[in-house]
């Protein structure tokens, strides 16, 4: 069968409606376990993933038949892009798809941290009346850096334009940049003048562990640190240790290094991550709302139409 897609992860109808009227057909199995998902991809011209498992070299080599990847999100972590490349196997994303998500979660988190909202609550549920310990900072007048400056890190740029702040982004792998949201810079005026650090980049092996103990010790002010990119980019020991140092006032972390029960929870640092009321969580969902969810597959699918339906 020609054109057919494999879908493994549970996607919003309308990419398979839209697909659909494209010339493809859709075999849609959201609960398949990964053993079975990869004995059956050579069946299959395309396939589209979240995170269900690793598209890696020895993946991609039993679906000859491969034409095209869908990643039902950003980020392209859990696929080996290079091999796909070499292979002449289209890749396809979605961040635009839920960049507006992650820029208000990050508006969220770094709210909250700055107001102490998550402590107040928990305080006030507990019986305890505290305002002045519960003294929050205003983000007008601050200066927020940005590292990272694609779909993400632009979302959060833009969400912050009515708060009266200044924001510089560093982007290694861009120039040319600025606009009427943020200005470019070195990562050097980064670190002197950041008041607020928000982290917008994919996970590489140059940003695997980037922001540890000595990422952090050369910022010349206390800042707020916000992470919604990828878990790994952060080494969270070194976050406790600059909370620990004042170096860092607050930190909202959508993501972790380590992510879901049970792992979490038996790593050295998580029950000083958990107590700490420095520290916000959630559970790398910044870019998973309700809307991005329907946004993300009409995203994938505009770009699957862009692509040429096999005639072979």
């Amino acid at each position: 069968m020609k054109n057919n897609i494999l879908i493994v992860d549970d996607i919003h109808p309308i990419f398979i409606e839209r697909a659909k009227v494209a010339g493809y057909s859709c075999d849609y199995q959201p609960t398949i376990k990964t053993d079975e998902a990869i004995s059956i991809l050579n069946q299959y011209d395309g396939l589209v993933i979240r995170s269900k498992f690793r598209v890696d070299k020895a993946v991609i080599d039993q679906a000859p038949k491969l034409r095209f990847i869908c990643r039902a999100g950003a980020g392209m972590d859990n696929i080996d892009e290079a091999y796909a490349i070499e292979r002449n196997i289209a890749l396809i994303n979605a961040p635009e798809g839920n960049s507006d998500a992650v820029g208000e979660h990050a508006i969220g988190l770094l709210l909250s941290l700055m107001n102490n909202i998550n402590i107040a609550d928990a305080q006030i549920r507990a019986g305890s009346w505290q305002r002045e310990a519960n003294r929050g900072h205003e983000l007008k007048g601050k200066t927020i850096g940005i590292i990272g400056y694609g779909n993400m890190g632009q979302s959060f740029a833009r969400k912050l334009s009515g708060f009266q702040v200044g924001v510089l982004a560093y982007d290694k792998y861009k120039t040319g940049f600025s606009d009427k949201y943020a200005r470019e810079v070195s990562m050097e005026e980064i670190v002197k003048h950041a008041d607020v650090l928000s982290l917008h980049i994919p996970l590489t092996r140059e940003t695997n562990g980037m922001v540890d103990d000595e990422f952090l010790f050369h910022f010349k002010k206390p800042i707020f640190l916000i992470n919604t990119a990828r878990g790994k980019v952060v080494k969270t020991s070194a976050v406790l240790n600059a909370i620990k140092q004042n170096k860092i006032i607050g930190a909202g972390l959508d993501v972790l290094e380590v992510e879901k029960f049970p792992a979490l929870g038996e790593q050295a640092w998580f029950d000083e991550l958990r107590l700490s009321g420095k520290v916000i969580l959630s559970a790398h969902v910044a870019g998973w709302t309700f809307d991005s969810y329907r946004k993300i597959s009409e995203v994938m699918a505009a770009k699957l139409l862009a692509l040429p339906v096999s005639t072979e």
